[in-house]
């Protein structure tokens, strides 16, 4: 078979949009909100360095519960976990739109991170269960860039709903309630060796998480969410309402470019990984992070944003897929879930501190000041990839 008739089976497989459905639904607990934190700030009388709260109160759950959820998963099975989390996540999301104080918001948004602490995990656990190695780099790239796609239209219906009212954008997390039902009707259920004795199953958790590779892409996945949603989504959204004044659709639209270059980016994954292996391009997206961050206190005019937020996408779409293809295929099966929210966990973990620790930074040294710290940390990101991913003997499929 070759490439082109590889790509039309993939496309057919009704299990791969059961995926694309997971992966719309886990990225729309920040991107579509994310051009409102302006508004919900004002509406709710709440500081700009504590609205970043409202990022960080959805990650830990995240960080709690993901291990758990992925033990059980590993356990009882994927759709066990999957199926009563995404209605979790749907529930908890449109609560948050009845909110009336910023403390009850919230606890809406910790109960909406619940529901979602499972699935980014269980996502990238079934891509690594029902694709081979040959298959998933592809599979990975087609759902970078339907995760892209997501990102670049929730922050502009997020924006454009933020217009009408701060609350608005959280109605669009309903969407998880369908695709729980299709996922409950269509997933193919995977068959797991569930008899490997408990304490052989957390000893080869352990051997794969001491690999020096692994903890160079542990690293890297914190540093990534950590720029991502401190310096990016929480920053570079509050510095274009502070200094340029645009309006919750105009950011929306802004960030919007910059995911559909990620798509893009992402789509032709398989086609990169050919060329060049997953180190270079994580590499390569270390060092287009570190341009962006450092340009942005710099740009005077808001239509020069369009090269830097370019730049970013195209960061963007080689570096996540890259490091999740490299993770998902370093585990075996029977523990691959437990370990991936070991990588989830700490995916939360810099969601959480980015826009926490950044609000210190801007409560010192401005916004500037936050774009000069992260643009440190994609220095950290470079040095990395230069010296810890390298690639060892994988565990098994």
């Amino acid at each position: 078979m070759d490439i082109k008739e590889s790509k039309s089976s993939l496309l057919k497989d009704v299990n791969l949009y059961v995926i694309f459905g997971i992966t719309l639904t886990s990225i729309m607990g920040v991107s579509s909100i994310a051009p409102a934190l302006p508004s919900i700030a004002r509406s709710l009388n709440v500081s700009t360095d504590q609205i970043g709260l409202l990022i960080t109160f959805f990650t830990i759950p995240g960080i709690i519960f993901t291990p758990f959820l992925g033990i059980l998963a590993d356990r009882y099975g994927r759709r066990r976990i999957l199926i009563p989390s995404l209605f979790l996540f749907g529930l908890a999301g449109t609560a948050c739109a009845f909110s009336v104080t910023f403390e009850q918001l919230l606890f809406f948004r910790f109960l909406q991170g619940t529901g979602s602490a499972s699935l980014g995990v269980i996502n990238l656990t079934l891509l690594g269960d029902l694709y081979n190695e040959k298959d998933r780099v592809t599979v990975m790239g087609y759902n970078g860039g339907v995760l892209s796609v997501g990102t670049a239209i929730y922050p502009a219906i997020g924006g454009a709903l933020a217009i009408v009212g701060w609350y608005y954008p959280f109605y669009l997390t309903l969407f998880a309630i369908p695709v729980g039902i299709f996922a409950a009707v269509s997933l193919k259920k995977v068959t797991i060796d569930t008899s490997l004795n408990i304490g052989h199953y957390f000893k080869q958790i352990l051997i794969a998480v001491k690999s020096r590779f692994v903890i160079g892409l542990f690293i890297s996945m914190f540093l990534t969410f950590f720029m991502l949603y401190g310096g990016y989504i929480t920053y570079f959204t509050i510095l274009l309402d502070e200094r340029f004044a645009l309006s919750a659709l105009s950011i929306g639209l802004l960030l919007s470019s910059s995911s559909l270059i990620t798509a893009v980016t992402s789509s032709q994954l398989g086609k990169l990984a050919h060329r060049f292996n997953e180190k270079n391009l994580i590499l390569t997206a270390s060092i287009l992070y570190g341009i962006f961050f450092l340009s942005i206190p710099y740009v005077s005019n808001v239509w020069m944003f369009l090269l830097p937020v370019s730049i970013f996408g195209v960061a963007q779409g080689i570096n996540i897929p890259s490091i999740l293809n490299l993770i998902t295929g370093y585990a075996a099966k029977e523990y691959r879930a437990a370990f991936l929210s070991i990588n989830w966990m700490i995916m939360r973990v810099g969601q959480a501190l980015g826009p926490y620790l950044l609000g210190i930074v801007y409560l010192y040294f401005g916004i500037d000041g936050t774009f000069y710290i992260t643009t440190i940390v994609s220095l950290i990101f470079v040095l990395i990839a230069l010296f810890l991913i390298k690639p060892g003997p994988k565990t098994g499929e």
